[in-house]
């Protein structure tokens, strides 16, 4: 086994205090987005991992990336024979991990997933390059396949179906909206001695708590 014990480093590069947080916590999100994009240390900036449930109670992860945000929640799509989305259909409570380490940062948040409609879909389907519209028939996501020439060959196939004209959106493809019910904001601090503050929504508002790191 190998020991990692000796990997550390400590996190110096600011800190959150609490009179500095907005009110609205998605203000304060779209302040970091806009920072880790702009710091350009990232490859994908708007990954976020999509924790689940399934009927047993295993939990499972996927990494995907975030699309849109608003007042109204996070948004994604994704296959809806997946996996992920077999488990949402289940059980709608979901969390979702921003890991922006090179900011010393973590965004971690839970809610509710709810379908978006086909018109909101099929708006951001048509803004994908042709051959990712192409892949969203060929994969029956989280399926077992025999080799990658399978999905090779099928989508050899769909190219040439879809080679004009437009390409139609499938059925089984759509997205969610995470609903947030708290958002916490993480900030490493030097001696481990993190910057943790958690809104949680009420009835009118958010209410705000540093927790312990």
């Amino acid at each position: 086994m190998s020991n990692l014990d000796d990997i550390r480093r400590e996190y110096t590069l600011g800190g959150l205090h609490r009179e500095e947080l907005p009110d609205d916590p998605m203000v304060l999100f779209e302040k970091w987005m806009q920072e880790i994009r702009d710091a350009n240390v990232l490859t994908d900036p708007t990954a976020m991992s999509v924790a689940t449930v399934d009927e047993h109670g295993q939990p499972f992860q996927r990494i995907v990336l975030l699309k849109r945000f608003d007042d109204n929640g996070f948004v994604f799509f994704t296959n809806l024979e997946s996996r992920k989305a077999e488990q949402i259909a289940q059980n709608s409570k979901v969390s979702l991990l921003f890991p922006w380490h090179p900011l010393e940062r973590q965004v971690a948040i839970t809610g509710v997933a709810e379908a978006l409609s086909t018109t909101e879909v099929l708006k951001y389907f048509i803004t994908r390059p042709k051959e990712s519209q192409i892949a969203a028939w060929v994969s029956k996501q989280s399926s077992k396949i025999s080799a990658r020439q399978a999905l090779e060959s099928k989508f050899a196939e769909m190219k040439a179906k879809f080679s004009k004209g437009e390409v139609p959106l499938p059925k089984f493809w759509g997205g969610y909206v995470v609903k947030p019910s708290s958002i916490e904001f993480w900030q490493g601090g030097e001696y481990r001695l993190h910057d943790r503050f958690l809104y949680s929504r009420q009835d009118v508002g958010w209410d705000i708590s540093r927790l312990a790191p």
